[in-house]
């Protein structure tokens, strides 16, 4: 069968499959670790070594013979596990995560529940290394080796373990007999993982003594029931969803001494800082980062690990929100940490309370931090669309160690920099090591070449890219917007696979505009915060901008032929336009859309929109269910019926709520599917019916 772009899309897990990921830089810069699968189309991730001068690589661990030495598959997944790669948006198998000790000379990793320790430096005849399975109680989810290898400390169900590298196992925290069966320890709940980044829920002493542990007890939290229409057999299943306005989890932090002495309380005002966000534990202490629930205020606090008593070192208020940035909250002297804060109108780089960064700069991420050295990624406010690496240090300040139209990110060991670059004019990214090497990428070529123009933004429209079929002759074009539209995500990147999908539906006769407009990241504080406590009309207002704009730059797109299609927020986006807008938008294709913000999470929908119950008006403003009897535009809704993040009753509600207003319109669910539609086949047909629908909606288009 030849192959087409939708079924490489799918087959490749969007072109991801074969790069390398997870890098891992040791100290003295003589290796890089990370992870890759052995083909563009292999979605089983190993793990490998790169020396660091020659970029010669050395397969450290084979998944498949660990598995079937083992007698197990990807399909006897822990839940947790299963639970940890939805969160991430990880549609990979094999090795999908791994930890190193301090000095990188062991490894340790899950296997479909098993426990392993690999030894680094030890390779065997036939290339990859010492890999012992440890017979440990499980099933294991999440294994970290302590600082000196000697142990490891893993999730099992509710409980904490640690085995030695022997493979003898103990219980160190777990529910009591007073406790309710909410209660697990050493795991991350769900808003931490899905909303704050934080994925973890154990933490080492940089001295292996004591383990810092969560204590989550989702009592108090709502419970759910996502079913299974496709089996009536099958009972449903019950979650834990901590919807706006609703109950979060209680979530407490205790230390715990590895010979099993009694574990010590954290303490922080709990009653005014609801959410753990953060904790890091390195040589110059502990410390948590925690965050009001209205989000507000945030601190960073220092902990007495002798008493569990806690002191602010950093503390920031925003009247809108105070955003959680990547990488923040370690601590690079006793009591100065690293943080992000927004100043002067850009987010900027804070040691202490001091900003080290400029205001003309972004700052997206915090990559590596020492006591003299802060590597960062973010991008000139004048251009959301680079992604630039840069360094700020004592002796010589803050400075970009990378240029070009491009997105670059790092991985940093010690004085050790590895750079992955993205442009538009290559496909896939290169890892470029300090002598020059390039790490190998098996990623498969795409089978679309973009033919797209970026267009930076102005005082009147967002950063926009319009994309053609090849060799067009000039003839009116049906238009389709391609946004995603909100808070942390960006589309109109400088780097060519981004555009890959777009550039598909081109060729199939379109002309896609695809456009970042307010509530995306990078364009400083001003341009985040407009969304607050509206996420619909300024979104709205400038994607029109944006089509309106490009029609200007290119007069063969037609505007009495406009659909926009959208993922998520996307999908919230697309209905939306066709609600409010039809006259600029004639058809929809809206995937997973959020209908109503108050079944959607705290975290997040709080940020933006405040409490329901104080800001009901808020909530009926930006809901799509009151604006039903007002459809009359071509709409196709999508969902998963598994999905757990945004669940399948937000597509139910608004379908149900058009039928009894009359609108006629589309639904396509989707079984067994999550939020990220990892399933080949699915994610294949889901771009063939999109395009049916569009061409039925806006008229026959055709290949170019």
């Amino acid at each position: 069968m030849t192959d087409s772009f939708p079924r490489q899309y799918a087959r490749t897990q969007r072109l991801t499959l074969g790069e390398p990921r997870n890098l891992t830089v040791t100290a003295d810069g003589g290796r890089v670790v990370f992870a890759r699968s052995r083909g563009g189309d292999d979605p089983v991730n190993c793990p490998w070594a790169g020396d660091g001068a020659t970029g010669e690589e050395t397969l450290l661990v084979d998944p498949t013979a660990l598995m079937a030495e083992v007698a197990v598959d990807d399909a006897d997944l822990p839940p947790e596990e299963r639970a940890r790669r939805e969160r991430m948006r990880e549609g990979a198998g094999g090795i999908t995560g791994y930890a190193l000790d301090r000095d990188a000379t062991h490894a340790t990793f899950s296997l479909a529940g098993q426990l392993f320790v690999a030894d680094l430096t030890d390779h065997a005849d036939h290339g990859t290394t010492s890999t012992r399975h440890l017979d440990v109680p499980g099933p294991v989810f999440d294994p970290h080796l302590s600082p000196d290898g000697t142990r490891v400390a893993y999730v099992r169900g509710s409980e904490l373990w640690v085995a030695d590298v022997d493979g003898a196992a103990r219980r160190l925290a777990g529910p009591t007999t007073d406790d309710p069966d909410t209660v697990g320890w050493g795991s991350a709940d769900f808003v931490a993982a899905e909303e704050m980044g934080r994925y973890r829920g154990f933490w080492w002493s940089p001295d292996g003594t004591t383990i810092a542990t969560c204590r989550v007890d989702d009592g108090p939290v709502q419970v759910w029931h996502i079913s299974n229409p496709a089996d009536p057999g099958a009972a449903p299943n019950a979650v834990r969803y901590p919807a706006a306005g609703t109950p979060n989890p209680a979530v407490t932090l205790h230390l715990h001494p590895i010979d099993g002495g009694d574990a010590i309380a954290v303490e922080w005002p709990h009653d005014r800082f609801e959410y753990l966000a953060k904790v890091h534990w390195n040589d110059h202490g502990l410390a948590i980062t925690v965050l009001s629930r209205d989000q507000h205020d945030v601190e960073v606090r220092t902990v007495d690990t002798d008493t569990g008593t806690t002191a602010p070192v950093f503390t920031d208020h925003d009247d809108a929100w105070v955003e959680l940035v990547p990488g923040t909250g370690s601590l690079i002297a006793a009591d100065t940490p690293v943080m992000c804060a927004d100043r002067d109108g850009a987010r900027r780089l804070m040691i202490g309370d001091e900003a080290v960064s400029p205001a003309t700069v972004q700052v997206r991420a915090v990559v590596h931090a020492n006591a003299d050295t802060v590597v960062v990624t973010g991008n000139p406010l004048d251009d959301a669309s680079v992604q630039h690496v840069y360094r700020w240090s004592r002796a010589d300040g803050f400075g970009a160690l990378t240029d070009g139209l491009g997105v670059h990110a790092a991985a940093v060991g010690g004085d050790t920099f590895v750079i992955r670059s993205a442009t538009v004019d290559e496909p896939g990214a290169r890892w470029r090591l300090p002598g020059g090497a390039t790490l190998a990428s098996h990623a498969e070529r795409p089978l679309v070449r973009p033919n797209v123009r970026v267009r930076a933004h102005t005082p009147t429209t967002p950063t926009t890219a319009v994309l053609l079929p090849h060799d067009h002759d000039g003839s009116p074009l049906p238009v389709l917007l391609d946004p995603y539209g909100g808070p942390h995500a960006q589309r109109v990147v400088r780097s060519h696979n981004a555009f890959c999908a777009s550039q598909w539906f081109a060729d199939q006769g379109f002309a896609v505009v695809v456009a970042d407009g307010r509530g995306t990241p990078g364009r400083g504080s001003a341009h985040e915060r407009a969304v607050f406590h509206d996420l619909a009309h300024r979104v709205l207002d400038d994607q029109v901008s944006a089509l309106h704009a490009a029609a200007e730059q290119h007069p063969e797109l037609d505007l009495s032929r406009v659909a926009i299609r959208g993922w998520s927020f996307g999908g919230y986006l697309s209905a939306l336009a066709v609600l409010e807008r039809p006259d600029v938008f004639h058809a929809a294709v809206a995937g997973a859309p959020v209908t109503e913000w108050r079944l959607y999470d705290t975290c997040y929908t709080e940020r933006y929109l405040g409490d329901p119950n104080e800001r009901p008006d808020v909530y009926d403003a930006n809901s799509l269910l009151p604006l039903a009897p007002k459809l009359t535009r071509p709409l196709l809704l999508i969902h998963g019926l598994a999905d757990d993040n945004v669940v399948a009753a937000h597509t139910l509600q608004l379908s149900q709520a058009l039928l009894a207003a009359g609108r006629p319109h589309e639904v396509l669910p989707l079984v067994g599917v999550t939020h990220m539609t990892p399933q080949e086949i699915v994610a294949e047909n889901l771009l063939l019916h999109q395009l049916d629908f569009l061409r039925r909606s806006l008229g026959s288009t055709s290949a170019n």
